[in-house]
């Protein structure tokens, strides 16, 4: 049998030019460079059908899928959650601000999506960084002195999450391992252990406002530590680092020559009286990528749009890293185009008095849920500064028959259709987070039941107990 070869070749459109064509009978034996495939003919006969290596169906899923679990999802999906039909449902559960119509985005913003859709000029694909212009909108938007930015130093991504997701990958192989808050978003950890990448969790300290354990952190750090990951403002504690907190964590990665990957998501979110700074700002010598969003500070976390925020004055990372991540983009060719179409006008008119309204509004929510349940026994919130969130600590001991937080919160529903996230789901037992992006009366509300429910389970121990007798 004799096989002859030819070349075909793909025109700019990637389609095959039939007149470099010659022959029947195509079979694929592989590609070559420079858009040509190469190809052979058999006479227009098949070879030799080969014996399927299986011989029933075993069709499994990968390793990496195995891998992968969100621990919110696989501790709410495994509690009993049986509202009391009695009561209305209150979720405070979900970090999503516009489920419940009370946050809507400004009229700009929507403005800019609807001129972007009429204009017809974004519906194909854009680069898979993002169109050009984009980027050096999000550049202007976050430029400063002391942390400047070209558009060369913008990725724009499907979310902050897919944000998150290629800084880990970039920085990171198989068997290597990225230090993460503890408390912290529970994203980190599923991407992680998806690829192979370990954990370790570093404390936060909620009575110094949920401070990283300077001392902890620096204990993890081995010469298979690729990165340090650190939120702020925090999910799911809703604390704001001083700018001497933030420097003292810049000095211990500086000494173990980590880079930091700065989910700085709720950058700005900040409440009235409090201060945010942008990592980037303080650091001189430690290559930080800043990923951020639309989603929380502008109300649209379905609009997935997330950016990569490349701050490396030492040049540390060369060309490998940032080309690195143009690698990894082109897995799904970037972010939505109509959105980039619109991100320009949405930074450059969204009015300051919609962000202040907007932190006003939580922190007078947090303010509520704070003053109502630190008077409740058995309960300890933690005043957030910043974010969406507060973090109440459960003494549980003083729950009979309720062993952990989980137990806790699924009682509260069952009993007063009250949801919180038990803090397991973040790897810190025995605290509940509280979003405090719902209706102000419906927090009053929601804070009155947990309180009658706590009233209703609250047991002294036997000391307390003797000293209430007396």
């Amino acid at each position: 049998m004799t096989s002859k070869s030819y070349v075909v070749q793909m025109n700019a459109n990637g389609v095959i030019d039939s007149n470099v064509v010659n022959g029947a009978g195509l079979t694929g034996k592989g590609v070559r460079g420079n858009g040509f495939h190469q190809v052979s003919v058999n006479n227009g006969k098949y070879p030799a059908k080969v014996k399927s290596r299986r011989q029933r169906w075993d069709v499994r899923p990968s390793e990496m899928a195995n891998k992968t679990c969100n621990p919110i999802r696989d501790i709410v999906d495994g509690m009993k959650l049986t509202p009391n039909p009695e009561k209305a449902m209150i979720a405070l559960s979900i970090g999503d601000p516009t489920v419940f119509g009370n946050l809507p985005t400004d009229a700009c913003v929507l403005k800019a999506l609807k001129d972007a859709v009429e204009s017809a000029r974004y519906n194909g694909y854009a680069p898979s960084i993002g169109y050009q212009k984009s980027r050096e909108a999000v550049a202007n938007f976050y430029n400063s002195s002391l942390a400047p930015l070209e558009a060369k130093d913008v990725v724009l991504t499907s979310g902050c999450s897919q944000a998150i997701e290629l800084c880990i990958s970039v920085l990171s192989n198989p068997g290597d391992n990225i230090l993460i808050p503890c408390p912290g978003f529970s994203l980190y950890k599923t991407i992680a252990l998806s690829i192979g990448v370990q954990v370790k969790l570093y404390n936060l300290l909620p009575e110094r406002s949920w401070e990283v354990d300077l001392e902890h952190l620096e204990s993890l750090v081995d010469d298979k530590t690729t990165c340090l990951v650190l939120t702020n403002p925090s999910n799911p504690c809703g604390s704001v680092f001083s700018k001497e907190h933030l420097e003292g964590i810049l000095k211990l990665a500086s000494k173990h020559c980590l880079p930091i990957l700065a989910d700085e998501i709720y950058g700005d979110m900040v409440f009235p009286g409090c201060t945010y700074t942008s990592l980037a700002t303080l650091s001189s010598d430690v290559p930080v990528l800043s990923c951020g969003g639309l989603a929380k500070r502008w109300l649209v976390p379905g609009w997935r749009m997330g950016w990569i925020l490349i701050h490396d004055r030492k040049d540390v990372f060369g060309s490998e890293i940032r080309q690195g991540l143009v690698k990894l983009t082109q897995l799904i060719l970037g972010a939505c185009t109509l959105v980039q179409g619109a991100l320009e006008s949405i930074l450059q008119n969204t009015p300051q008095h919609f962000y202040d309204s907007t932190t006003s509004f939580l922190k007078a929510n947090a303010e509520i849920c704070f003053k109502e349940l630190s008077t409740v026994p058995g309960l300890t919130p933690i005043m957030p500064s910043g974010a969406m969130y507060i973090m109440v600590g459960i003494d549980i001991d003083h729950f009979p028959g309720m062993k952990n937080d989980v137990e806790f919160t699924e009682r509260l529903v069952t009993e007063q259709s009250v949801f919180c996230l038990p803090t397991t789901a973040f790897d810190y037992p025995n605290f509940f987070r509280i979003v405090v992006t719902v209706p102000e009366k419906m927090m009053v509300e929601a804070c009155g039941r947990i309180r009658l429910f706590c009233q209703q389970h609250y047991q002294p121990h036997r000391a307390d107990s003797g000293e209430l007798d007396q």
